[in-house]
Parts: structure tokens; C-alpha cells; sequence
């Protein structure tokens, strides 16, 4: 996560942070003196047991889903910025900032209700500056860019069967180098966290790395503790905060086939929406639960409440009675109906988005509003499945019992998996169009 500087984007956050709308007529909203993200994630891998507990696995799956942050260090088991990833180890992450406009960049504390089971407070330390490399996309001049190949194909909608007109299909090698980004935009949220930097202070930091256990709770008083931090700060969160549960998904189907997905209803879950990724040759297939035919690769992320309403009438999200939904029939299928490379499937459950502010908006719409504090808290929850894998899993079972080494025989080491099962790296199959 890149360190910026932070005043200006603050104030806009802020202004954002407690719902604030634009217009001739809006309110005059001054940002609140201080700030607080509270982001709040449980990840798992349907099927599998959950993985809080497996030394030196932690730091290779969030680098593998993309988690990273400025906060913690590079042995810990957690550090901030990976509640906004597709984490799965630990399976609860929370992150916290906090912007202090008075006094920037000075540690503070946040007393926690005693079922968090994290202690009785949190240290928020301001993160290091960490000395910038190379900018997010910018290219090495050593690099050569090469020229895609395969295509993209786009399929959408629940349902055993491929829809007419489907797939959508980018040719990477014939079209427009620009249709690539083109055929992987879709709708997302535009980014309402924390733009950390040395004047914030955050949670997980070097100090403390505890993360929530299984039947740790939110609910409660929370208090924030520092130097210049209003007396007033502090604020209770009730069950619609709490930390959501596990999904507990179940998908069945070989990928010759249709993959249906089941799972029970998740507490306090506002909407759904699943996404599958996977290669067959040199072509990259993509299936959202859309009805619109978006990509979703920007769906996996926290989403106002007003966004997932509208999004709930526009088809995009499925409704929260949601219960099952099917993968069309051997899209992700390769020649003689065998799987393709790195199939994944994924979902989430999108939770509501809480904000609370002190002193309150005043009633008349010509008063000032000059909030002293403002606090923003997010929950999601998110697992992943492989495609296929009940059938996969098996037929797999079935052939080590018949290849097993005899004693004194060796086997050569299997890439890092989670009960057997490998885990694809998205990039990867990115990466695999590109040939590199």
C-alpha cells in the first residue's frame, strides 16, 4: 500500500465518511477533527477447516491474495490493508485507522468491549514510511510487452445452462490492445478507506498483531484514547455491526458439467454475488452471478448500503433469501471435458456499512456542521471454492491410493496446498495470456 500525503484526500474522506451529498442545496459540512476506519473481514475456503493456526502459511496466502498494508511486520500473522483482501488466514482480520487532524501521526488507543477477546484495549501506531520503488502499473524499461494471445470469455447469470447470446468474446490477439482493460471493466465502489500514511495510526501494528478468535463479538462500547482525542469519543456497536459468520458454501459439479453452488443464509448479509475465474488453453473465461454481464473483477470489496441497494434492483447482487445459484454447463471444460488451468470460484456476502458522528447533524439545513469526530465501520464476508473440487478431490483420492510410493521411494514436492487442494493465483491466469 502506497504511502501518500494525506490532507487533502483526508478531508475528502472525511466529508464522504459520514454521508454527506453534494449539491447547491447540501449542508455546509466541515470534515470531522478526527477519523476513524474500522474494517472488519471473515474469509474462509469452503470445505475446508479454518486456518488461523499454521506457522509461516499466513504470510504466503496474503501475499497470494494480494494483502498488504504498512502496518505490522513481515513476520507477523496479520497486518493492515488485509481486510480489504480476499484474506482466508486468519479467518476474522480487522483493520483500524485513525486520522487525528490535531495531532497527526501520535499513537493512540481504542478501549474494546471485553467479547472482542483481544484484551482490554488496542495500541493504533502511526506506520513507518517505507521508501517507494516503483510506482503500481509503472513499467521497468527492461520490460518488452508482449502480444496477448487467446481470448476472454465473458458468461453471466445463474442458471444450469449457457444463456443465448453468451459468451462475450474478446479476441486478444486480433482486437485492440485497449479492449483488454475494456472486457475487464465493470461496476465497483469508489474507494472510501483510510489513504493511510505517517500521519495515521493503525491496527495491526508491530506493537499488537492479535486477531479475533472464532467467538469473538464487536457488540458493545468502543473508546477512542489519545492525545487530543475528544473526551466524547466513543460509540456502541450492536448485532448489524458484528463480525459476519463464515459462508458456508457448497459447490457441486465436475467442470464438464453445470457447478451448483448452495449455501445457507449469512446473518446480517445485505446481498450476494459470485464470481468464477479460470483458464482453458490459452483463453480466460470469466462468470459473474450478475445479470447484466459484469466482469466483477471490481465487485470484491465493502459497498455502501445505498450501493447495494441499487444494485439489488439493477440485478447486479443477488437478494439476501439467496441460497443457491448455478455455474453454466462446461464453460470452464477444456478438450474431452477436462478442467482448464486454475479454475476458482469465489463469493461474497456484503454486510451493512455503519456511521456515526458526534455532535449529531443539526436539523436545520442552513447550520454548519462541524463534526469533531466521525467513525466508519465495514463488515464483509467471503469464501472461495475450487471448480469442480468435490469431483476433482475424489477422482485425485482414488489415484494417490493407487500411487503410492513404496518404502524407500521418494515423491517429488507439491506446490502449497490447503487439504489437498492447490490454490490458483488469479495473476496467474492473467499473467498466462500474456505468456509471462
Amino acid at each position: 500500500m502506497k504511502l501518500i500525503p494525506s490532507r487533502p484526500v483526508a478531508a475528502l474522506l472525511a466529508i464522504g465518511c459520514i454521508g454527506i451529498t453534494t449539491g447547491a442545496s447540501a449542508q455546509n459540512v466541515k470534515p470531522p477533527k478526527v477519523q476513524l476506519w474500522m474494517d472488519v473481514s471473515t474469509g474462509t475456503m469452503a470445505g475446508m477447516p479454518e486456518m488461523d493456526s499454521m506457522p509461516g502459511m499466513a504470510g504466503m496466502m496474503g501475499g497470494l491474495m494480494g494483502a498488504r498494508g504498512p502496518g505490522g511486520g513481515g513476520n507477523s500473522n496479520t497486518t493492515y490493508g488485509m481486510a480489504r483482501s480476499m484474506n482466508i488466514m486468519p479467518p476474522r482480520v480487522l483493520d483500524i485507522a485513525l486520522h487525528n487532524t490535531r495531532k497527526p501521526g501520535v499513537e493512540a488507543a481504542q478501549a474494546i468491549p471485553a467479547g472482542m477477546r483481544m484484551g482490554e484495549s488496542l495500541p493504533l501506531v502511526p506506520p513507518k514510511a517505507q521508501v517507494r520503488e516503483r510506482e503500481p502499473g509503472e513499467v521497468p524499461q527492461e520490460y518488452k510487452p508482449e502480444t496477448p494471445r487467446g481470448r476472454i470469455l465473458i458468461y453471466w447469470g445463474c442458471g444450469a445452462q449457457v444463456r443465448a447470446g453468451q459468451p462475450r468474446v474478446i479476441d486478444l490477439a486480433r482486437g485492440n490492445p485497449a479492449e483488454f482493460g475494456t472486457a475487464l471493466a465493470g461496476r465497483y465502489a469508489p474507494d472510501r478507506g483510510a489513504r493511510v500514511s505517517p500521519a495515521y495510526a493503525l491496527f495491526p501494528n508491530e506493537k499488537n498483531t492479535v486477531t479475533l478468535a472464532r467467538d469473538s463479538s464487536l457488540v458493545g462500547e468502543h473508546k477512542v484514547i489519545g492525545d487530543s482525542i475528544p473526551a466524547s469519543m466513543k460509540f456502541t456497536l450492536g448485532q448489524a455491526q458484528d463480525i459476519m459468520p463464515a459462508i458456508e458454501l457448497e459447490s457441486r459439479g465436475a467442470v464438464s458439467d453445470s457447478i451448483e453452488a448452495r449455501w445457507r443464509p449469512v446473518t446480517n448479509a445485505r446481498a450476494y454475488f459470485l464470481h468464477a475465474m479460470g483458464q482453458v488453453g490459452e483463453d480466460m473465461v470469466l462468470w459473474s452471478s450478475s445479470e447484466t454481464g459484469d466482469t466483477g473483477m471490481g465487485m470484491f470489496d465493502y459497498l455502501p448500503n445505498s450501493t447495494i441497494d441499487r444494485w439489488l434492483k439493477e440485478r447486479v447482487l443477488l437478494q439476501p433469501d439467496t441460497t443457491q445459484c448455478a455455474v453454466p454447463k462446461g464453460i470452464f471444460a477444456g478438450p474431452g471435458g477436462r478442467g482448464g488451468d486454475g479454475g476458482m470460484l469465489r463469493m461474497i456476502a456484503y454486510g451493512s456499512e455503519s456511521n456515526f458522528a458526534h455532535p449529531p447533524r443539526p436539523a436545520d439545513p442552513k447550520a454548519v456542521w462541524e463534526p469533531e469526530w466521525a467513525v466508519r465501520v465495514r463488515v464483509k464476508a467471503h469464501t472461495m471454492a475450487m471448480l469442480g473440487q468435490e469431483n476433482e478431490r475424489s477422482a485425485r483420492g482414488e489415484r494417490n491410493q493407487a500411487s503410492q510410493p513404496q518404502m524407500g521411494q521418494t515423491q517429488e514436492a507439491e506446490a502449497p496446498s490447503q487439504g489437498g487442494l492447490p490454490i490458483p493465483n488469479p495473476a496467474g491466469i492473467l499473467k498466462g495470456l500474456f505468456g509471462r
